[in-house]
Formats: structure tokens, sequence, C-alpha cells
């Protein structure tokens, strides 16, 4: 087992570091630090960001002291491995692969030496595990991109990427949850809105979560975005 450690983030906040690496197996204790650290509710934590491999604390140092909050920490993280794996989730994301909703899918090809169909079969043949949610609200950072579709981001990012768009950069691959600027290369879209604020819960999944990219017709796109529009689609979610 990696060495845990826990840093001074300025003076309310400590990150506990569970490893100096990426990996599911260190995810998995992440997020299951996360979960025990919101049953535990520890009078003075006033939040948590989960990252990769490490789970940064937020304190108010009027209601719990940095030395027991220390020693709180280091014994809850030292028995993640106890805490039973909740039921895996996986989210089945529709996507359309099709031309008008992939601008970048050639020049992954050529990067690649793979064909279209080729590349649609390989992103959306595997279970990817959410690392972490940041950037934009509902943005996951996805583990697993098959290194065949490894590809650089744009040289120059562009100004406006819509909402739904499913993109690679370099060896990662995720979903854009607003309209933003960024750099990946678009290989397709999703109707799905991982962020919606009108939801119950606005991000749909979470971090330990799984996506599973479905391709689809434009046909079918159309008409999942109008019941997404609507309010009234619901992804497909299966636990294992």
């Amino acid at each position: 087992m990696e060495k845990i450690s826990i840093l001074t983030a300025g003076d309310s906040a400590v990150t506990v570091e569970f490893a100096n690496e990426i990996s599911p197996d260190i995810n998995r204790r992440v997020i299951a630090f996360g979960r025990a650290l919101a049953k535990k509710k520890i009078k003075g934590v006033l939040e948590f960001i989960p990252t990769f491999r490490s789970v940064t604390v937020f304190y108010d140092p009027c209601l719990i002291s940095y030395g027991r909050l220390c020693k709180l920490l280091m014994r809850m993280a030292e028995n993640t491995e106890a805490i039973g794996e909740d039921t895996k989730r996986v989210f089945y994301i529709p996507v359309c692969y099709e031309e008008a909703y992939a601008p970048d899918m050639h020049t992954v090809m050529e990067h690649t030496g793979l064909s279209r169909q080729s590349i649609i079969e390989l992103h959306s043949g595997r279970d990817y595990l959410i690392y972490m949610l940041g950037f934009l609200p509902g943005f996951a950072y996805l583990g697993g991109l098959d290194e065949r579709l490894h590809t650089p981001r744009l040289a120059t990012p562009r100004t406006k990427i819509e909402a739904g768009s499913v993109g690679i950069g370099g060896s990662q691959t995720g979903i854009y949850p607003l309209d933003s600027p960024g750099g990946w290369q678009l290989i397709g879209k999703t109707p799905v809105r991982p962020y919606e604020e009108r939801r119950e819960n606005p991000i749909l999944y979470r971090a330990g979560d799984y996506i599973r990219f479905v391709p689809i017709k434009e046909k079918e796109y159309q008409e999942i975005d109008m019941y997404c529009r609507a309010g009234n689609y619901h992804c497909q979610v299966k636990e294992d």
C-alpha cells in the first residue's frame, strides 16, 4: 500500500494524498474515503473535493484544530480498504458520431490511421471510470481511453464548443456539459445534458461511476434531444 500523506493547503484546508500516481485502484480509495467522510460528518469540516489521487478537505479552525483533524483523517484514510465498495453504476450515454456532429473525426482518422467505424467501435466499446469532476459543472475526467485513439489537442482551441460535444484530448475523452471554449478533437455529440440546473441532482453522475458511449443515428439523436429539452429523458443506468 502507498504511504498516505496529509499536506497543508493554507490555513483552513488540508490535502489527503493517497499516492503519487493515477490508477483505478488509487481512485477507488479516494472515492471510498470521500464517501466515508461524508457519512462521518466531522464537526468543523465544511466541504471536501476529491481528485484523481487525493482529497482536499476544507475546515473551520475555530471548530476543530489542525492536529485533531489530521489524526481523524489519517485514521479514516488508512482504513479505506475496509470500506465496502458501492455497486458499480454504468451510465449509457447515446452519441451520434455522424459527420455533422463530428467536425474533427477526419483529423483523428488521419492521426490514428483508423477508419471512422473502427474509431466508433473502439470509443464505444468499453466502460470509462469517472475519476473526478471539474473544469465545468458535470465535466467528467474519464480513464480508460484505448491507446490507439490517443490524439493531440487542437493547436488553436475553439472559442466555443457546444454542450454535449464528445471529444478526445491526448489520452482522455469526455463530454462538454456546457457551451465552452476548448481544444479537444470532437468526434461526436450527445443530446444528454450531464449538467441540468433544473434537475433535482443537477449533475447526472458522480466520481466513481462509469460511462459507456452508445452509437446512435441522427434521427435518434433528434428524438432524444427533444425529450431532453422537455426534461423527459432518462439515461439507461445499469448496476452490477
